[in-house]
Formats: structure tokens, C-alpha cells, sequence
């Protein structure tokens, strides 16, 4: 059994507050994605998910007289370093497995190349697999953070979402249903 859910970390007040800003569609449709991932990179699927949804929590708004700063914001966003900070916090308050949390929190911070020092870096699977799922996701011009769906379809998608991890939870073979002894 999980000891946080989608629905969880979706309810709480800080995750209302940082991932509504960066694009509560695009977060869920990531999530979706990390879930479907996990299964292809043999990744658990339950923290995939969560990584997914989680993965834009640290970003912060670079507008330039009124308009997106693309350039500015390639130049000088931290949303990965912000966001595996705000994630872990959120998922440790939330009760989540510590071990768990920084696997989820490395992936936020891995997801995209802003944060991914110069050279060869090797992803972990985890972090390959919410690295994907976020490029499946992408629209030009940034458009993705500004899809919108309303409240009562985000709920239903987040549920949804909970009922396909928990059923392959369910029926996985172990090694897919925890992370180890102390994971769930």
C-alpha cells in the first residue's frame, strides 16, 4: 500500500500554490506519460508518477514587459534546483518514504539539461523516464505550461491516474511494487 497518493500531493496547498504556476495540465499529462514509462524502463511506476507530476514545482515566472523571456529564461532558470527542493519537502511533509523522496527529488532535478552540469551525465532510469515523459509533452513555444483544463477534470485525470498505479501495484511482480524492505 502507498503511503502518499497523486490525490495527496495534488490537494495540498503547496502543490496548488507551484505546480498550478507552471501548468497543473501539463504536470497530470506528465505524470500519465512517467506512468507509462516506468513500465517500458522497468521503473516503478508509482514514483515515476509522482516525479512526473512534480517535476516543474520549482518554476518561476521569467516575463520580460509582459511577454515569456525565453532567453532569459534558458540563461538563468534554477526550476529543477528550486523544484527537487519544494518536492522533497512537500513529499516528506506528506509522509512519503525518505528514500523515495530523494529518488523522486533527483529526478525533478534531472528532468531537463538547465540543471545538468557540462559533459557525458549518466540518468538514472527514474530520471530518464520523467525526462521523457516531459519531452512527449513539450509544445513549441513553451505552450504546454499554459494548456488548461478545469479543476473538476484535473481531479477526475488524478484519480484516474491513482486507480492505474494502485491495479498495477496490485498485480506487478515485487521487484516492480516497491523499492525496497522500507519503501511502502
Amino acid at each position: 500500500m502507498r503511503k502518499v497518493t497523486l490525490l495527496d500531493i495534488y490537494e495540498h496547498p503547496i502543490t496548488q500554490k507551484y505546480v498550478r504556476r507552471s501548468g497543473m495540465a501539463h504536470a497530470i499529462s506528465v505524470a500519465n506519460h512517467a506512468f507509462h514509462l516506468a513500465q517500458e524502463y522497468n521503473v516503478n511506476p508509482d514514483t515515476a508518477a509522482k516525479a512526473g507530476f512534480l517535476h516543474d514545482i520549482g518554476h518561476y515566472e521569467w516575463y520580460s514587459d509582459g511577454e515569456w523571456d525565453y532567453k532569459d529564461y534558458r540563461e538563468f532558470d534554477i526550476h529543477p534546483i528550486k523544484g527537487a527542493e519544494r518536492a522533497h519537502k512537500l513529499l516528506v511533509r506528506l509522509g512519503e518514504n525518505k528514500r523515495i523522496a530523494k529518488e523522486i527529488s533527483h529526478a525533478v532535478l534531472f528532468h531537463t539539461d538547465s540543471a545538468l552540469p557540462e559533459g557525458e551525465f549518466q540518468l538514472s532510469p527514474l530520471q530518464l523516464v520523467v525526462h521523457l515523459a516531459d519531452e512527449k509533452d513539450k509544445q513549441p513555444g513553451d505552450s504546454h505550461h499554459y494548456r488548461y483544463i478545469d479543476r473538476q477534470k484535473e481531479l477526475t485525470r488524478i484519480k484516474q491516474l491513482d486507480k492505474k498505479i494502485e491495479k498495477h501495484m496490485g498485480s506487478g511482480p515485487p521487484s516492480q511494487m516497491d523499492n525496497g524492505p522500507d519503501s511502502y
